[in-house]
């Protein structure tokens, strides 16, 4: 990935901090900017809270836009019960002194992606709002994009209503553009992110890295881990962003297949469903990759070497 950008686009959330922390950290990401979307807690909080953890990070040289407050055509509909009011629940960091840039997040991709001397690949980590008003605004784009990789959908069970994940749901008609652009793209869905838990086992060791990164992402996973123990009934917290990351950086730890994914629009019992049908595959010039299994110990390695090894300042 060394020779190709990245453009993160997310609504941190716990665990999109644990993904940038991730992505961050990583001496073979080339990040060229975080854009950031209403989702998880209003923009005024993601976008503050990406800027947070960049400094957490020490990546002053990361830029960090705005992007869209709300869903192209629905309302808001965000998860503090499980983020926290401020989408970081468990950790207090000093307000952010990397600014806010000026240009918004939509204006932002459609410049960065035209101007693009090479293939930038697009990881989205929260609703599709911000890359689905810049497809609509600049389809020609698309040219740019070598992959796009996202965590969202489901393919058996949602987290939200019981067929729909929450990213999708919250704009599934930017989901649809999406996922109807034609790019090569790959779905992490909640069947994979659900086989990653962070374990009070896997937190302990988290915990007794013992360096101030280590105890910023066990803090934010302690309360994060509750929440999904008693809506789920999960054993922890799944690492849901971060397979995004470790996709880019090691995606030998997934299986995948190819698929048609449809996005359901229309009805209200199943809005936001993806509908993966891999018949259809071969049917496609680009399907899309959907990834069925994983690795799970080898993710929390790459997140252990990361929080190990990454110098980060103390909150």
């Amino acid at each position: 990935m060394t020779d190709r950008p990245i453009i993160i686009d997310c609504d941190p959330g716990v665990d999109d901090a644990i993904a940038l922390m991730l992505a961050l950290g990583s001496p073979v990401l080339t990040i060229q900017a975080i854009t950031t979307v209403a989702g998880n807690v209003p923009l005024s909080l993601t976008q503050r809270n990406a800027r947070q953890i960049c400094e957490l990070m020490g990546r002053f040289d990361v830029p960090v836009y705005g992007g869209c407050p709300r869903p192209l055509v629905r309302a808001l509909v965000t998860a503090e019960a499980v983020h926290g009011h401020t989408g970081l629940n468990g950790i207090t960091l000093p307000e952010p002194t990397l600014p806010l840039q000026r240009q918004h997040g939509v204006s932002y991709l459609i410049e960065a992606l035209q101007q693009a001397p090479a293939p930038v690949t697009l990881a989205t980590l929260g609703p599709l709002t911000n890359v689905a008003a810049a497809i609509i605004q600049c389809p020609q784009i698309l040219d740019a994009v070598a992959e796009i990789v996202i965590m969202g959908g489901a393919v058996t069970r949602g987290n939200i209503t019981p067929v729909a994940e929450f990213n999708l749901y919250v704009d599934p008609h930017a989901a649809r553009v999406v996922f109807e652009s034609g790019v090569p793209m790959t779905m992490l869905s909640l069947d994979v992110t659900h086989q990653v838990l962070t374990t009070p086992e896997r937190l302990g060791q988290i915990r007794a890295i013992g360096t101030p990164l280590s105890q910023v992402a066990a803090d934010l996973l302690t309360p994060y881990g509750a929440s999904d123990r008693q809506q789920l009934g999960l054993m922890g917290a799944p690492l849901h962003d971060p397979c995004v990351i470790a996709y880019l950086l090691q995606p030998e730890l997934f299986t995948t297949y190819d698929a048609q994914v449809t996005v359901e629009t229309d009805s209200p019992l199943t809005l936001g469903q993806t509908v993966v049908n891999p018949q259809r595959a071969a049917a496609l010039a680009h399907p899309v990759q959907v990834a069925d299994t994983v690795n799970a110990p080898g993710i929390y390695q790459l997140l252990q070497d990361c929080l190990a090894t990454t110098p980060a300042a103390a909150p």
